[in-house]
């Protein structure tokens, strides 16, 4: 008897109820929450998924450009795109070279009231 009647005291319940109830109840909370990856940057291949835009681009962005890590790299500059409505600065980053071309860097242009992208790419000579 003892025994059921400290089982069931009402604090010692409470404690349990308390116990179980928090981590369920904050393990029930988490089940919507999603963490996708951030989609890799591109870097001027491909055409754009926007066409114009109404703001016009800052100015870029200054980048400590450094060593190349390897002989012959090419730095190809950074940029701003477009994501989700508002500019987003693009890191610059070394490219092997390509042998009979040469890098277009991108760029903003105007065209009818906004701006339009013109990714970066490489070019033949």
């Amino acid at each position: 008897m003892r025994l059921a009647h400290t089982v069931f005291r009402p604090a010692v319940l409470r404690r349990s109820l308390a116990t179980i109830a928090l981590p369920t109840l904050a393990a029930l909370g988490l089940v919507g929450c999603v963490v996708a990856p951030v989609p890799p940057a591109q870097y001027g291949y491909g055409a754009p998924a926007y066409d114009v835009v109404n703001v016009p681009p800052p100015a870029p962005q200054y980048e400590v450009v450094g060593v190349a890590p390897y002989p012959g790299a090419i730095w190809i500059s950074g940029y701003w795109g477009w994501v989700s409505g508002r500019y987003v600065w693009n890191r610059g980053y070394w490219h092997a070279p390509r042998p009979g071309y040469h890098w277009v860097p991108h760029r903003w242009v105007p065209q009818g009231g906004g701006w339009r992208a013109q990714g970066g790419r490489w070019e033949r000579r």
